[in-house]
């Protein structure tokens, strides 16, 4: 059954999916979406801890590393928390991979140093983001959904991705009914918003 208001996931979903409907788009987002996301935990391992929380040890292979509790954290607990409140089964195995990018993400980090892990960090994201505008611009040929709504999308794009794969993969869907209803949204969307761009042309 849907939720409504801030977690109201045919709503959010939707919104992303009009900015997304090519297929090439929608496959290269799957690309680089979550190695964004994995890429942004080597800038953000060397941000200060917050409120001098406890470092947790970590050693695999042998190398020891310090998981620290600093704003990669936090941002993996809210995207966490905000999947696991969105859809149970899919929110939870999307916040399996939050943490497995933060904790990876520590690891190389912590493994490369600071200005090594910088430099991979930013060329990461510099590909990917390219990526991710050469689908827009030359596939979708619609603007990014962050220049609407910054904050919305950068927090439904690893959700958004993980449900289309899912839903290729095995025709998941958080509850019957739903990509049929996001489906339809989407389609008012980009309707609505090609009339837009059509009566600033005449």
């Amino acid at each position: 059954m849907g939720r409504i208001g801030l977690f109201d996931l045919e709503k959010h979903f939707a919104f992303y999916g009009a900015y997304h409907s090519n297929p090439i788009n929608i496959f290269l987002h799957m690309l680089f979406v979550w190695p964004i996301l994995f890429s942004s935990h080597l800038l953000l391992y060397f941000t200060p801890t917050l409120f001098n929380l406890p470092q947790v040890g970590f050693a695999p292979l042998g190398y020891n590393v310090n998981l620290v509790l600093n704003i990669g954290f936090f941002l993996t607990l809210l995207y966490a928390s905000f999947y696991i409140v969105f859809d149970e089964k899919a929110g939870f195995l999307a916040a399996l991979l939050c943490f497995f990018c933060w904790v990876s993400g520590s690891y190389l980090a912590a493994l490369l140093g600071f200005s090594l892990a910088w430099k991979v960090g930013l060329a990461a994201q510099l590909f990917c983001w390219s990526g991710q505008f050469i689908g827009h611009g030359v596939f979708e040929k619609r603007a990014p959904a962050l220049l609407d709504n910054l904050l919305q999308a950068f927090l439904m794009a690893p959700f958004f991705v993980l449900l289309e794969a899912l839903q290729m993969l095995c025709g998941y869907e958080p509850y019957p009914g739903f990509h049929a209803n996001v489906r339809a949204k989407v389609d008012a969307q980009i309707k609505e918003w090609k009339s837009k761009n059509q009566k600033k042309i005449s």
